[in-house]
């Protein structure tokens, strides 16, 4: 199969379920995939990214070595689509301590971004308190920001923002591999 050419069009679950089966045993046809994920076609490269999101959570580690490659391609991905996605496979995978200060920084801009989708927004403020969570400072510093994030929110961002208040004092993760 011909991943660009297939991912180059709409996608649906069947088309999903052939690549995964294509991907399962091949470390070269995954790398094939994520070439597509960091490359210059940003819908086919969401495709590409939206595929990894349906990989179990065994075949994700595939991903880890990649969570450098992955951070720089979401901070210069202009497509808010596959932004999302590439945020979410980060989101599942263990976040670097300490955390990379540019990968934070992107994460606090665009989670206080009233332009960025809201999905972005409430990935970046999971990500960003996974990172601060073992840091008294920025942690404190997180809630502080959070806390001023008031008024006309979504319900998603507002969710996020309810539920991160909540497991501050408690420094528990919120991620679940």
């Amino acid at each position: 199969m011909n991943f660009k050419a297939k991912l180059s069009e709409r996608i649906g679950m069947d088309d999903i379920h052939e690549i995964l089966r294509l991907t399962q045993q091949s470390d070269k046809r995954k790398q094939e995939l994520y070439d597509l994920v960091i490359g210059e076609d940003e819908k086919i490269g969401y495709h590409a990214a939206w595929i990894f999101t349906h990989f179990s959570p065994e075949a994700n580690k595939w991903l880890y070595e990649k969570h450098d490659e992955l951070i720089d391609e979401v901070m210069v991905c202009e497509h808010g689509g596959k932004r999302r996605v590439i945020l979410n496979l980060l989101y599942k995978q263990p976040l670097a301590d300490p955390p990379r200060v540019d990968f934070l920084d992107f994460c606090l801009e665009r989670m206080l971004s009233v332009k960025e989708l809201p999905g972005v927004q409430s990935l970046c403020m999971k990500i960003v308190y996974e990172l601060c969570r073992t840091i008294p400072e920025l942690t404190q510093e997180l809630k502080t920001t959070l806390e001023m994030m008031e008024g006309e929110l979504c319900p998603a961002i507002r969710s996020v923002r309810k539920n991160i208040l909540k497991a501050i004092p408690k420094g528990k993760s919120l991620q679940k591999y």
